[in-house]
Parts: C-alpha cells; sequence; structure tokens
C-alpha cells in the first residue's frame, strides 16, 4: 500500500493491514456498528458496489463536479466498496477512502483505493491537506452530521472543494398521512418481493439500521450545509435532483421522480415538481484561498 504518513495528523500510529489501515474508533456507537455489519458482508457489500450509483447520469454528475483529478489529493468519506471512483475513475495522486467496513475497504481497493478504517466524526488526518473531499450516500449514514460535515470540511485545502450527494431531502421524504402509512407499508412488499436489500430479513434489518437519517421527518435541508460550511470559509452551492440527471444538475435541473414519489408528496400537500420534493440533495463547495 501506498504511505499515507505525509497526510496524517503527528503521532498517528495505523495499524497496516495487507489492503487497508486501520485507526481507532474512539466511541463505537450503534450507529457505527450497523453500517460495519451491513457493509461487512461480502454478499451485501457486493450488491451494493454492483448496482448502486453506477449509472450514465451518475458519472456524468459526478464528473462535472469534480473536473480533472490528475495529481490531487481525494478523500471520500464514506467510500463503502469505493462506488464513486469505480463509477467516474480518474488519476489522483492519492485516493483515500475512509470507511467503518472492512470488507468494503477490501472492495475498494480493487478500484485504485487507499483504504482506511475510521470513524468519519474523528478522522486521522491534518487540516488542509485534500484537494477533494467527497461524501456520496453517506452522510445520512452518519450519527451525527454536523459534525461529520465540519470534520469533512477540516480536511479541505484553500482552493478545494467538497462535494456531497444523494443524502434525502429532509422536505422530500417527510411523508404525512396515507403517505407514511404506503411508506411504512413497503416494507412488507419489498421483502414478500425480495426487492433490493429486502431479500432477506435479516439483510433488511441491518440496511434500515444503517440508514440513520433517511425517514419521514429525518434528512439534510439546504440550511445544514450553508449554516455549516459558510462558517468554514466556503462558497456553498446545493442542488436538489431526483437522481435522473447528470451535470444539468449544476445548472438547476432536478430531473424527475418516480410515480410512487410523485404520489408520496401529492398525499403529503406537496407539489412534487418544487425543487423541496426532488429525493436528494447534491452540496458542491469551495473553499476560499
Amino acid at each position: 500500500m501506498k504511505d499515507i504518513s505525509p497526510l496524517l495528523v503527528e503521532g498517528s500510529k495505523p495499524i497496516a493491514h495487507e489492503d487497508y489501515y486501520e485507526f481507532p474508533i474512539l466511541r463505537n456507537s450503534d450507529a457505527l456498528k450497523a453500517n460495519a455489519y451491513y457493509f461487512n458482508s461480502p454478499e451485501w457489500s457486493e450488491e451494493y458496489l454492483k448496482f448502486c450509483h453506477r449509472s450514465d447520469t451518475f458519472k456524468d454528475r459526478w464528473q462535472a463536479a469534480l473536473g480533472d483529478l490528475t495529481g490531487k489529493t481525494v478523500i471520500d468519506i464514506g467510500c463503502g466498496p469505493g462506488n464513486i471512483f469505480a463509477t467516474v475513475g480518474g488519476e489522483p495522486e492519492y485516493l483515500i477512502g475512509v470507511d467503518v467496513a472492512k470488507t468494503s475497504l477490501t472492495f475498494a481497493e480493487k478500484s485504485g483505493y487507499i483504504g482506511v478504517l475510521a470513524d468519519a466524526h474523528h478522522l486521522p488526518f491534518k487540516s488542509g491537506v485534500a484537494d477533494v473531499v467527497t461524501l456520496n450516500a453517506a452522510l445520512h449514514h452518519c450519527e451525527n452530521m454536523d459534525s461529520v460535515l465540519k470534520e469533512a470540511a477540516r480536511l479541505v485545502k484553500p482552493g478545494g472543494r467538497l462535494i456531497t450527494d444523494h443524502d434525502p431531502q429532509f422536505s422530500a421524504w417527510n411523508y404525512k398521512g396515507v403517505a407514511k402509512l404506503l411508506w411504512n407499508f413497503r416494507l412488507l412488499y419489498y421483502r414478500l418481493i425480495g426487492h433490493s436489500f429486502h431479500k432477506s430479513s435479516d439483510q433488511q434489518k441491518w440496511g434500515l439500521a444503517c440508514e440513520i437519517h433517511h425517514k419521514p421527518g429525518d434528512g439534510v435541508t439546504p440550511n445544514l450545509f450553508y449554516s455549516v460550511l459558510e462558517p468554514h470559509g466556503f462558497k456553498v452551492n446545493v442542488f436538489p435532483h431526483n437522481h435522473d440527471v447528470g451535470a444539468e444538475v449544476l445548472n438547476g435541473d432536478i430531473g424527475k421522480s418516480e410515480f410512487k414519489y410523485k404520489l408520496g408528496n401529492i398525499l403529503s400537500g406537496r407539489n412534487p415538481a418544487a425543487k423541496e420534493s426532488a429525493l436528494s440533495l447534491m452540496c458542491v463547495a469551495e473553499k476560499y484561498e
């Protein structure tokens, strides 16, 4: 493995495994345990790598947001089995993937990541060490989203960029009344048909346990990004979208949502075409030089 000591806080002493570095986790919360359990399953982790965040629109959107990474230092927090750069590619000088699941890091290493097992709330890297920090479908898996976002911001050097995506927008998922009943009923239906991560009761249980902030009455808001990042010297742009749009997201195109999501918003008294009804938020924040 490539030596990452130039990036680390002085005094850091990781355990070097065959395909990842391990740092102490000071507080092993239920959220961390759930994510580690789910993504330490080779079957579930490989399934996630194969089917999630691999679309052409995802690739187009992320390539536009990332730009040329040649020779740069990139830290992907909550990298999972390596979906972003397995899809996007690129030739950064350092491609660091942070996760709490050993199995995920083993998969990520195959896509060129240098794996780091660490808690996203307490990272072992120096401040201002990264040109680009990414979190894709990661914030809502973390117990304290504010804390993780601040820690991610700490790593970005002046002129660098912090990019997040695929976290559920609070206003879009705040189902009410009949919509919330249907949301809860879907668990039984998905389990019966073996949909996605509902193929077994165990997979469904731990898959839901991972999604800490992905449920009605929870999620991310534009204000989360503005309130956390602007005081740390970032120019912040937040882009709502419905997952089916590529680089056009960065020009304000939210795309179209599936019928089931439109129905959920209508039954909750919201305009399904409004930006507030878009499924996810993408944040592209640049640190002032």
